[in-house]
């Protein structure tokens, strides 16, 4: 294929990908850099980098607000990636095993993620409300007060959901990936006496790797920009927030050119997560030409 061929055929996705993201990108720089409310949205007020400086608690009266919901962005990354991933690995492999109503049970699995987020979210608080079933169970058999249980467990509360919300999307993602593993290193192995742990470690994971790499970039995203679950499990005045519930309330209070500037540093953030990641991936790539 020619220069010019290649050229015609990529074009249209290189000019929508510039509309939908590059454009808005540029948009959001220039808002970002403009004092701007819902009422002045016709008269911005050019102030450079003192939305930037605002956020980052570099001005005189500003808050921390920006890096605890970072702090709190970061450590939910860090405690459900891992074991939504796990997790997920463990129920995969133990579903290649089963060969009766398999179909059954992976469809079970996927239960909690085929919902809308915001509905899962609603499911799992249920249970915890008052008049619910674990509120008297609790009450009853041992004592516990349902209100200042969640009071004081709301991070628990919220990283419980996302490993219950998001680990039937990794299950079935290592599930598929099982199915593609060549049967000819597993025989060779199983013919030399390597036992199933054995034939797990050094057939199966190394023959998965890109998957591990895909699900962890993927996860860590979600991960970046949740908001329906502190939401609904945790409120407005509980004192978790991530980025994107802390951009969520300054949207609300109007202020637009403030919201720029924090979405500009979620993008830059999300970059700076995934870099390593993606590099990752391309070395990869590379070894297996």
């Amino acid at each position: 294929m020619d220069k010019k061929t290649f050229a015609y055929f990529i074009s249209p996705s290189v000019i929508l990908m510039v509309l939908l993201m590059v454009v808005p990108l540029i948009v959001s720089i220039w808002l970002s850099m403009n004092t701007i409310t819902l009422t002045t949205i016709d008269r911005p007020v050019w102030v450079g980098l003192d939305n930037y400086a605002n956020l980052l608690g570099l001005t005189e009266g500003s808050t921390s607000r920006f890096w605890s919901s970072m702090n709190f962005t970061l450590l939910y990354i860090v405690v459900t990636v891992p074991i939504q991933i796990t997790l997920g690995l463990v129920v995969a492999l133990m579903l290649d095993q089963i060969r009766a109503f398999r179909g059954v049970y992976v469809a079970a699995t996927l239960l909690p993620f085929i919902v809308t987020p915001i509905v899962g979210a609603l499911m799992f608080r249920t249970p915890l409300q008052d008049g619910e079933i674990l509120q008297w169970l609790l009450d009853e058999y041992m004592g516990i007060d349902i209100n200042f249980f969640l009071r004081q467990n709301v991070p628990y509360v919220i990283f419980a959901h996302a490993i219950w919300y998001v680990t039937p999307f990794v299950v079935v993602t290592f599930f598929a990936g099982l199915q593609t593993i060549p049967q000819e290193p597993l025989e060779a192995a199983r013919v030399d006496g390597a036992n199933w742990f054995e034939r797990l470690w050094h057939v199966v994971l190394p023959n998965m790797r890109s998957l591990f790499i895909l699900l962890a970039l993927i996860n860590m995203m979600d991960a970046y920009r949740v908001f329906d679950s502190i939401y609904v499990l945790a409120g407005e005045n509980s004192g978790v927030e991530t980025i994107m519930f802390y951009n969520f309330d300054i949207i609300n209070s109007g202020r637009l050119g403030l919201a720029n500037a924090m979405s500009v540093l979620t993008v830059i953030g999300v970059m700076i997560i995934l870099i390593p990641w993606l590099y990752l991936t391309y070395r990869q790539q590379m070894e297996e030409r």
